[in-house]
């Protein structure tokens, strides 16, 4: 079994040329070439599964096709109005 040998990266002229390259080659035959980056992530917006009847998923989807909007859109908004009137009872 041949080892796998460490591949420099070559210099790049412009940026188009260091795109045309990676379309063609792997990033990861070249890690030692590569900078280590370090981010920091903040997720804002979680996001919750909720079990819906097949036949009101049926019915929500026909609804957004008919609205040209995501079935999660649609639900989002009518539970919002939902709870929105509710509060206004309390």
């Amino acid at each position: 079994m041949a080892e796998n040998k460490v591949q420099k990266l070559p210099a790049f002229s412009s940026l188009d040329e260091m795109v045309e390259f990676f379309d063609a080659h792997d990033m990861g035959d070249y890690p030692d070439s590569l900078p280590e980056v370090s981010c920091d992530v903040d997720i804002q917006r979680r996001t919750h599964l909720v079990a819906i009847d097949e036949k009101i998923n049926s019915r929500l989807a026909e609804i957004a096709r008919q609205e040209q909007t995501p079935v999660e859109s649609l639900v989002n908004a009518w539970l919002e109005e939902k709870v929105a009137s509710y509060s206004e009872k309390t």
